[in-house]
């Protein structure tokens, strides 16, 4: 009975799934072979707000990797729910995954998933962000104290190019429960100390954003009051939150005269360089990472050498543990390179260059 039982719960997982429809998940059944042979991959996804590359290019890249090896899988996002991120969670662990992939939303929701999995023999990879306390087997990221770097580093050139040697600085960082936030803030809390220190910078405003567009504009609203308008430049750790900073200065007719960083070079964040509004932004190749990811998971499908994939190591805080990782290297983007991004295929001339910013892609030397 208890056999009868299990096949029938794991049945109706397989009938639920196939119901979610395309925009929940999708699914690539192997060449040839059953599943069970060729293995299964289940991928959670945050959200589709916080960032565009989660949909625009996570979901197509790893998708391909794994149509390609001939792996079956399932990949769903979350949509910035917990709740639905457990559920999907649950629902992958009972239908058979051999490995599960996933971007947390934040460490205790991950953590609680990740345990589930390796209860269940499932080998278990975190996604561009460590889930902490999760004891993930594998990570895979961006070297992220070095994205928080290129920022300090793009701000202070920006500043002086600007002719600013003396500056007040404005720092917007990302959602306290995303384990990439705090390490983009150590990297550019830490690129900035030297200044800081010497009395060059002094930081006037230290708040999140949360990756929020509107939460972010109006966080910097408020430092801007209560500065008396007084700032020379901000720390904004990715493109959506520059976005709405940038509202605000364009309110107060100040876009352009007071450098904001970015990150994840999103076809918002360039045309906002293009047009002099956004110092710069942090592009991670996502290609790059969404392949060491999918090349682990195939891997430890197929008990190939995953360690050969991920030769470094990053260090859960909580579980006072290294996790076995592959991190990639990010790349600062200013509006000379712009055209590095489009190059690369990560966006495209169509979707950057609209007619609004033709003019201002010609002269970035974009053909």
């Amino acid at each position: 009975m208890r056999k009868t039982t299990l096949w029938a719960i794991a049945g109706a997982s397989v009938i639920t799934l196939a119901l979610t429809g395309c925009g929940s998940s999708s699914s690539n059944k192997p060449s040839s072979g059953s599943s069970s042979k060729s293995g299964k991959v289940g991928v959670i996804l945050p959200d589709a707000t916080t960032s565009p590359r989660w949909e625009a290019n996570d979901r197509p890249l790893l998708a391909a990797s794994f149509k390609a090896a001939g792996i079956s899988a399932d990949i769903q996002n979350a949509n910035g729910d917990k709740s639905k991120f457990g559920s999907i969670c649950d629902g992958m662990i009972n239908s058979g995954v051999n490995v599960l992939l996933i971007v947390n939303l934040d460490s205790d929701s991950g953590s609680a998933c990740l345990k589930k999995a390796q209860t269940a023999g499932i080998k278990t990879i975190d996604y561009d962000r460590l889930t902490l306390g999760g004891g993930a087997s594998y990570y895979v990221s961006f070297d992220n104290v070095a994205v928080g770097g290129l920022m300090a580093t793009g701000l202070e050139k920006c500043l002086t190019d600007d002719g600013k040697a003396k500056a007040n600085v404005v720092l917007i960082n990302g959602d306290p429960t995303d384990n990439n936030a705090a390490l983009f803030k150590k990297g550019y809390v830490d690129g900035l100390k030297p200044k800081v220190s010497s009395g060059a910078y002094k930081i006037v405003g230290d708040q999140t954003g949360k990756w929020d567009a509107n939460v972010a504009g109006t966080a910097f609203e408020q430092i801007y009051t209560q500065q008396g308008g007084k700032i020379d430049g901000v720390v904004s750790a990715n493109d959506t939150m520059a976005g709405g900073i940038i509202a605000r200065l364009k309110a107060n007719k100040l876009n352009g005269k007071v450098p904001v960083t970015g990150q994840d070079a999103s076809v918002p964040g360039l045309q906002a360089i293009l047009a002099g509004d956004q110092c710069m932004t942090v592009y991670k190749a996502i290609k790059k990472e969404a392949d060491a990811a999918a090349a682990l998971a195939i891997a430890l499908i197929k008990g190939t050498d995953a360690a050969a994939i991920a030769k470094g190591t990053v260090t859960d805080t909580v579980l006072k543990k290294e996790v076995p990782s592959a991190l990639e290297v990010p790349v600062a983007i200013y509006k000379d390179t712009v055209k590095t991004v489009i190059a690369d295929g990560f966006q495209k001339k169509a979707d950057v260059c609209t007619a609004a910013f033709a003019t201002a892609c010609k002269a970035a030397g974009i053909s």
